[in-house]
C-alpha cells in the first residue's frame, strides 16, 4: 500500500500532459452539442482533473 501511495500523485500529471499538446485539440470540428471541440476538450479535463484530484486526496488520507 505504501508503494501505491508514493505513485498516486503521478495521476495528477495526466491532465497536465493531456492539455500540454495543444495541436491535438486546437480545432473547431467536430462540434459537440453546438460547442467546438476545443471547448469540450478543455471543459472535460476540468471535470476529469477534479476527479483525479479527489482520487489522489482519498488515497493519501487512508
Amino acid at each position: 500500500m505504501q508503494t501505491l501511495r508514493r505513485w498516486l500523485p503521478l495521476l495528477l500529471l495526466i491532465p497536465f500532459v493531456a492539455l500540454l499538446w495543444v495541436p491535438f485539440y486546437n480545432r473547431t470540428q467536430p462540434m459537440i452539442a453546438g460547442f467546438p471541440f476545443f471547448y469540450v476538450w478543455q471543459f472535460s479535463w476540468i471535470v476529469l482533473a477534479a476527479l483525479l484530484t479527489w482520487i489522489v486526496h482519498r488515497g493519501w488520507r487512508t
